[in-house]
């Protein structure tokens, strides 16, 4: 059962989804809520079925004091590296918040400090608390719409069922058909073997 970071202050929940994609943005989100929230299926994205996670965004979203999304684009990952666009997603979904957080509590171990608010990393924080766990389903189901939307204009990649993660028929469409401007180029899009055969 997750819970509440316990403070006084107002905290916020960040994360982030796609890190470890060959397309697509890296979307994060921040999540404020109540002292008093409580949901018995709210975990990390990552161990709820699309159906759950589906169930919790509107919930989420209704019951949250504030909630925001943060998005940065392939191409900006390409520039400043993975790293930084995860921190940077953070920076924008916590600037999108319409009420002040008073502490960050950041899922991992590294943060880019955001200007006058105090934050905490902890590893594993999605499967600890609430506020962060919140943060990762928002973060995971909107990131998978913008990979869905994607696969209509692009099916050939099939985002809508591999979301951008480096799986075998995702590699085998780059082979055949190239990477489009929704790569990251500055990730290995395929093994050093196949970039030989090409």
């Amino acid at each position: 059962m997750l819970k509440h970071y316990k403070s006084k202050l107002i905290i916020a929940g960040c994360d982030e989804a796609g890190r470890g994609c060959l397309s697509g943005p890296v979307v994060a989100a921040a999540v404020i809520l109540p002292k008093k929230f409580k949901n018995k299926i709210l975990n990390d994205s990552k161990v709820l079925s699309e159906k759950k996670r589906e169930l919790l965004r509107p919930i989420i979203e209704k019951e949250a004091i504030a909630w925001a999304v943060g998005i940065v684009s392939p191409s900006e990952i390409d520039e400043i590296n993975i790293l930084n666009a995860s921190f940077l997603a953070m920076h924008r979904a916590i600037e999108g918040l319409n009420t002040k957080a008073e502490l960050l509590l950041i899922d991992g171990n590294r943060f880019n400090t955001y200007p006058e608010i105090p934050h905490e990393c902890i590893i594993k924080g999605d499967g600890k608390y609430l506020s962060i766990a919140a943060a990762s389903v928002l973060a995971k189901t909107y990131r998978d719409d913008i990979m869905k939307e994607l696969d209509t204009k692009f099916p050939a990649y099939n985002w809508k069922q591999n979301k951008g993660y480096p799986t075998k028929q995702h590699r085998k469409a780059i082979v055949e058909f190239g990477a489009n401007n929704h790569h990251r180029k500055s990730f290995q899009l395929l093994p050093t073997q196949l970039v030989l055969n090409i």
